[in-house]
C-alpha cells in the first residue's frame, strides 16, 4: 500500500486491527506508509484456562500480515501489563529479535503484583524484561513517523498511550462510545487518575483517530475499535454524563463495584510482569501458574 502526499504530510499511519474474540482484545500493526516500517501494539498469547494450554496463533497472524504487506517490524509494544490476556511480547521477541518496550512505571506494577503473588524472587522488579522503558513525553520513530508516549494511568499504575501521527492507541482508558470508559478498580487503579488521563486524550485534535484495546460488543453489535476525539466527546456514554471529575469518579466507582474481576487477571499478571514470559519450568520440566486465594476482595458468585 502506498501513501499519498497528503497522508505523508498529515502523518497518517496505516493501522490494522486484529480482534481476538476469546478475550475481546484488539491487537494492532501500525506502519509508516512511506518506509513500510512497522510496530506491533498489545499482542496476545493464546491461553485456554480450562486446559491450561497456550498457543501462538494470534501472534503468528500478526507476523503473517506483516510479511504479506512487506513491512519491516521495528518494535513490539505493550500499553500496560494486561489483566485479561497474556502478552505475546516475549514470544515475538524470541521469534523476530525485535526489541520490546512498555512504560517506565511498569516497575511499580511488578513490585505490587510480586507482593500479591508472594513471588519476589520470580524476576527483577526493574523492567529489565523489556528492552526499553518509555517515560512520559518520550519520542521515538516508526520509519519517518514520530511516536510520542503519553502516560495515562488510572486503569493501571503503568498505562501509556502511543500517539502516532493522527492516531492514538489508548487501550484501557476509553472504549467505543457505547462502551464508555475502562474500569479503575484493579490493584493500583484510580478513577481520579483515569479521569485526568482521559482529559489528556480529549485535548488532542478532534480529528485524532482513537484506537481502543478492547471491545465487548454492547447489544451484540459487531466488534469495533476506531473512533475520534470528536465522536467520543459527543457520544461517549460515560463522558457525556460526567462533566466534572467528581461526577466521573462517582459513575466509574459505582460501575466498578458491579463488575466481576476479569476471568484471567490472576493468571495473566504473573506472566505479564515478566514481559509476557511464562514462569520457568520446574524440576519436572512443566510450568505452573500460581493463584493467590482471597487476594482481590469479594466474588460475584452468580457469574
Amino acid at each position: 500500500m502506498s501513501a499519498t502526499d497528503a497522508d505523508r504530510r498529515q502523518g497518517k499511519p496505516i493501522v490494522k486491527g486484529f480482534f481476538e474474540k476469546r478475550t475481546s482484545s484488539v491487537q494492532y500493526v501500525v506502519a509508516d506508509p512511506e518506509t513500510k516500517r512497522s510496530v506491533i501494539i498489545d499482542p496476545v498469547l493464546d491461553f485456554d484456562p480450562k486446559s491450561g494450554a497456550t498457543a501462538t496463533q494470534s501472534a503468528d497472524e500478526l507476523l503473517r500480515y506483516i510479511d504479506r504487506e512487506g513491512y519491516e517490524l521495528e518494535w513490539i509494544l505493550d500499553t500496560h501489563p494486561h489483566a485479561d490476556h497474556f502478552s505475546a511480547a516475549g514470544y515475538l521477541k524470541d521469534k523476530t529479535g525485535v526489541p520490546t518496550a512498555i512504560g517506565e512505571k511498569v516497575v511499580d506494577v511488578q513490585k505490587l503484583w510480586q507482593g500479591i503473588y508472594n513471588i519476589a524472587d520470580c524476576c527483577p522488579a526493574d523492567g529489565s524484561q523489556w528492552d526499553r522503558l518509555f517515560a512520559d513525553g518520550e519520542r521515538f520513530k516508526i520509519g519517518t513517523m514520530d511516536v510520542e508516549v503519553l502516560f495515562t494511568p488510572g486503569h493501571t499504575l503503568a498505562s501509556v498511550a502511543y500517539l502516532v501521527g493522527d492516531a492514538a492507541f489508548i487501550h484501557d482508558t476509553i472504549f467505543m462510545p457505547d462502551g464508555g470508559t475502562a474500569r479503575a478498580d484493579f490493584p493500583g487503579g484510580s478513577a481520579r487518575a483515569l479521569w485526568r488521563s482521559i482529559q489528556r486524550i480529549m485535548a488532542l485534535p478532534d480529528e485524532t483517530r482513537l484506537f481502543t484495546g478492547h471491545d465487548y460488543c454492547p447489544g451484540g453489535r459487531k466488534p469495533a475499535w476506531e473512533s475520534t476525539v470528536a465522536q467520543q466527546k459527543a457520544e461517549n456514554t460515560h463522558l457525556t454524563k460526567a462533566t466534572t471529575e467528581e461526577d466521573f469518579v462517582a459513575i466509574r466507582e459505582a460501575r466498578d463495584r458491579e463488575l466481576p474481576m476479569p476471568k484471567l487477571i490472576l493468571h495473566s499478571l504473573q506472566v505479564n510482569i515478566r514481559g509476557g514470559r511464562l514462569p520457568e519450568p520446574e524440576s519436572n520440566g512443566k510450568r505452573y501458574l500460581k493463584i493467590p486465594l482471597d487476594a482481590l476482595g469479594g466474588a460475584h458468585w452468580d457469574e
